[in-house]
């Protein structure tokens, strides 16, 4: 079997884990060189999928249902994929339906996705671990590892290639929902002008998404197909209720309801909205209030470990040398030479 001959740091080779880390910052420097020539508009893939959404739309209004079927795009490698994963009974509808909710709370709006997740759940694992085991036991390139040790390893690997997946789209869910959750107050208070200028509901969500495009991308992509939907859809209430299983934030559950208890009861919508932004205000000060008042706990452990000791070097560093050189015999302040 293959023996490590190089230098160890807790039972990994130094060589191996530096060779590792190298190929890593190289292929990030890669991939940001890439990124940097490569960079287009963030808004023309937003506008593309929010047209999309419009013809989508428009097919399903003006279409019979047999022509209807010819709109959606079918893809291959999905159906596939599906078939593949129907045929051992691994496909549920309540499992696709929550993923298909997760991605487009992740902003990503094709559903054929979901059976790439599922399909991912099943092949990262057998990958994952496979490589594990040919590294651990195969090849054998920790020796020094016990048997527990080694399995806590393969079992390491399995639970990474299981999770991966859902780890990842969680994610971006949570960096999404962050997003929205900093321009909401601001889309509430150009929603209460619009209202107040007197435009309508999806006219005023298409302006706020308009005018909130490039300092919050992503509230401004869920208002313009929320104002695409309510243009579009037979019922106005389906429009907010998908605004609201697409975002996953309380906050945009409370607009929701507003809106449509607005439209149930011809309500002013200017002056409910007006209440939920500062609601929405308030609670934003109390998250940054609440943070600013852990940081003194959470500063306890660096101060501890890194701030004191230098400080204690510092100050009782030459206050030790000195009664190191008196108790050797040596003299702390030598005579300069002549």
């Amino acid at each position: 079997m293959f023996q490590n001959q190089g230098p160890t740091l807790l039972g990994f080779d130094v060589i191996f884990v530096a060779t590792v880390l190298a190929l890593v910052a190289a292929g990030a420097m890669m991939l940001a060189i890439y990124a940097a020539v490569t960079v287009t508009d963030p808004m023309a893939k937003r506008v593309k999928a929010l047209n999309q959404r419009r013809e989508a739309l428009k097919a399903g209004i003006v279409t019979t249902a047999r022509k209807r079927q010819s709109v959606v795009r079918r893809n291959d490698t999905t159906d596939r994929i599906g078939s593949f994963l129907t045929s051992f009974k691994m496909l549920q509808d309540s499992q696709l339906k929550d993923i298909q909710q997760k991605l487009a709370q992740a902003g990503i709006r094709k559903k054929e996705w979901a059976v790439g997740v599922v399909f991912a759940r099943l092949v990262a694992p057998i990958v994952l671990g496979g490589l594990a085991a040919l590294v651990i036991y195969w090849i054998d390139y920790f020796p020094e590892w016990s048997s527990f040790k080694k399995f806590m390893g393969f079992a390491a690997m399995l639970g990474a290639g299981y999770k991966g997946p859902d780890i990842f789209i969680q994610n971006l869910v949570t960096k999404r929902t962050d997003a929205i959750r900093k321009g909401l107050p601001d889309a509430l208070d150009l929603l209460v002008i619009c209202a107040e200028a007197g435009l309508t509901v999806d006219a005023a969500f298409e302006r706020v998404a308009r005018e909130l495009g490039r300092a919050y991308p992503e509230l401004g992509d869920e208002f313009s197909l929320t104002s695409i939907e309510l243009s579009f859809l037979t019922e106005r209430r389906q429009a907010f209720e998908n605004l609201a299983w697409r975002v996953n934030l309380d906050a945009v559950k409370g607009v929701v309801t507003t809106m449509i208890q607005t439209e149930r009861y011809g309500t002013p919508l200017a002056s409910a909205l007006r209440v939920l932004s500062a609601e929405f205000r308030n609670e934003r000060m109390m998250r940054a209030e609440e943070k600013a008042a852990r940081l003194p706990a959470i500063m306890t452990v660096p101060l501890i470990l890194f701030i004191l000791p230098t400080l204690f070097i510092v100050i009782l560093g030459p206050a030790a040398c000195s009664i190191a050189d008196a108790f050797s015999g040596g003299d702390p302040h030598p005579p300069k030479a002549g």
